[in-house]
């Protein structure tokens, strides 16, 4: 299965220097957070738009391959008030399970 992650370009090329992705979320850090935020196809496009929109540093969608990585991925909503359910990535992004990056 394919799901989406936004990162900043400086995140990503920190994380292929260390072997680990560790940003959750803009500003938030895994260690904070307890699991990274992703998107499926159909969202990640409206969570750039309502947490991304006044980013002015370069962006990138990173595609991972859910198969790929060596931690759990459980899809769940993101808040007790939220129904739509979204994947979260339960442990450091390998960079080897990112099968494509695009700049946004």
């Amino acid at each position: 299965m394919r799901i989406f992650h936004i990162a900043t370009l400086a995140d990503w090329t920190d994380a292929q220097a260390s072997g680990a992705y560790t940003t959750s979320t803009r500003g938030v850090t895994l260690e904070e957070e307890g699991y990274l935020h992703a998107s499926r196809a159909d969202q990640w496009e409206g969570v750039r738009a309502a947490f991304y929109a006044d980013v002015t540093e370069p962006l990138v969608l990173l595609e991972i391959e859910t198969d790929l990585l060596d931690v759990p991925v459980v899809e769940e909503p993101p808040a007790p008030d939220v129904t739509e359910t979204f994947p979260h990535v339960y442990g450091a992004l390998d960079p080897a399970a990112v099968v494509e990056v695009t700049p946004l």
